[in-house]
């Protein structure tokens, strides 16, 4: 059931967020949201590529505390911003999940 609530919220916030914050282009907004679940293929690199009991914070490349900090540093750019917050967003989603894991 935890792996299904994880994928579920992956597209379910995003769309949340712009109703929250009462942002202009919604749709826009969704789906730059949404585009940042890119970043999970750094799970075709792993073996097993998918793991229910593996965290991916620190272990996939994309994931990792450097590429984290990076992400922090594109939210100084305006034109990106978004996509910085949809990154940081998976981020934390994923964090989540890996502190439900048993």
């Amino acid at each position: 059931m935890r792996p299904i609530l994880h994928i579920i919220l992956h597209f379910l916030i995003p769309i949340i967020i712009p109703y929250l914050f009462r942002m202009k282009n919604k749709l826009i907004t969704i789906i730059i949201l949404c585009s940042t679940i890119v970043i999970d293929l750094d799970h075709l690199l792993a073996h097993p590529i998918y793991d229910p009991n593996r965290s991916s914070i620190g272990f996939h490349p994309l994931h990792s505390y450097y590429a984290i900090a990076i992400y922090c540093v594109l939210l100084y750019f305006p034109r990106i911003r978004l996509f910085a917050i949809g990154l940081l967003i998976h981020i934390l989603l994923d964090y989540i999940d890996s502190l439900f894991m048993v």
